[in-house]
C-alpha cells in the first residue's frame, strides 16, 4: 500500500494542542471534536470545535449578534485544500503532511500552507 493511500478517509480528533512560549494552550478546549477527511484526488477537509458553544437565540444560521457569532467562531476551526506528504518516519511512524488551504474559516490562512500540524491527535 502507497503511503498516501494509508491516509485517505475520515480521521476523528482526539486531542488538539500547541505551545505559546513554552506554554500548553488548548485552544479548543480539553475535549474537541473534530474531523480530518483525506480524498484520493489529493484534498483535506478539516473541521474543529470546541465543545459547548451556545446555539444563537435567534436559531437561525445567518442571524446571530455579532457576539454570538464571534463566540462560535472563536470555538471552531475549518479549511479545505490539497494536500501532500512529503515525509515518512517509521521509526517513530510520522508522516509529515502539507496542508495548502484553498477555503478557510480565518481568512488569514487563505492560500497558505501549514506543516505544523503535528499536534493534532487523530483516530481512523
Amino acid at each position: 500500500m502507497k503511503l498516501t493511500e494509508y491516509l485517505i478517509g475520515t480521521w476523528e480528533l482526539v486531542d488538539y494542542d500547541y505551545q505559546i512560549d513554552g506554554k500548553k494552550s488548548e485552544p479548543l478546549g480539553q475535549n474537541p471534536t473534530g474531523f480530518l477527511m483525506y480524498t484520493p484526488d489529493g484534498y483535506v477537509s478539516a473541521q474543529m470545535m470546541k465543545q459547548g458553544r451556545p446555539a444563537y437565540k435567534s436559531r437561525d444560521l445567518h442571524t446571530g449578534t455579532v457576539k454570538e457569532m464571534a463566540e462560535a467562531a472563536h470555538g471552531y476551526l475549518a479549511y479545505a485544500g490539497a494536500y501532500k506528504v512529503i515525509d515518512f518516519d517509521e521509526e517513530s511512524n510520522t508522516i509529515t503532511v502539507l496542508h495548502t488551504m484553498s477555503v478557510s474559516m480565518n481568512p488569514t490562512w487563505l492560500g497558505e500552507t501549514q506543516k505544523d500540524l503535528r499536534n493534532l491527535k487523530m483516530v481512523y
